[in-house]
């Protein structure tokens, strides 16, 4: 069932909870141009080509190359939706159209989605920050309660570290809502405390 989780007078975030391993899939929507980008095309690809026609999603970013978060890929981008990925995990993908660079800016109607390579979990985990909204979908690099897995090929715990205290922690305000690529939302303030925490316990 698609929820409704966040919105405000120019933006929505609807949310689907697919596959064998419930993963979250989002739809940021501009509700002054209807248009919308879906987060993950992870599962179900019946179910996520349903609400990419409902919402009027226009493309498809992927926070990372793991599998999955990957599995309605090819059924998206038969029926018209372009895929983006990082150069570093696009191998890890069947197919794909674009490449997400950093610092990057993608436009969705009149909101702009902030790219923010965040390596650590695979090497081209990517988060997206909303311009003006304290909002942060973090895939797989940020959870409640600590950093994703580094036991996977490509990942590595120093680097995920590094990347959430220097591109997360560091430059986003502690109001920051954080939605992850698994389990429930969280926000800056409530995870940044915890950081030496997670150093100290290696995961």
């Amino acid at each position: 069932m698609e929820t409704l989780i966040w919105s405000d007078a120019t933006a929505e975030i609807h949310q689907v909870v697919v596959g064998p391993f419930d993963n979250n899939v989002y739809v940021l929507r501009c509700t002054e141009t209807g248009d919308a980008v879906l987060l993950d095309a992870a599962n179900e690809h019946e179910r996520l080509l349903e609400l990419c026609r409902a919402l009027g999603v226009r493309q498809v970013l992927e926070t990372h190359g793991h599998w999955d978060h990957i599995q309605a890929v090819p059924e998206l981008r038969d029926a018209g939706y372009a895929v983006h990925v990082t150069e570093q995990d696009a191998a890890m993908l069947p197919s794909y159209d674009q490449i997400l660079e950093d610092e990057a800016v993608i436009e969705v109607g009149r909101l702009r989605l902030h790219t923010i390579h965040t390596p650590g979990h695979t090497p081209g985990s990517m988060c997206f920050q909303l311009e003006g909204a304290p909002i942060l979908f973090t895939g797989d690099t940020l959870f409640p309660g600590g950093p994703g897995a580094t036991s996977f090929e490509g990942g590595d715990f120093p680097t995920i570290i590094r990347s959430i205290e220097d591109r997360i922690f560091s430059p986003l305000a502690a109001d920051t809502i954080v939605l992850p690529g698994h389990g429930d939302r969280t926000t800056i303030g409530a995870e940044s405390p915890h950081l030496q925490e997670w150093v100290d316990r290696g995961w």
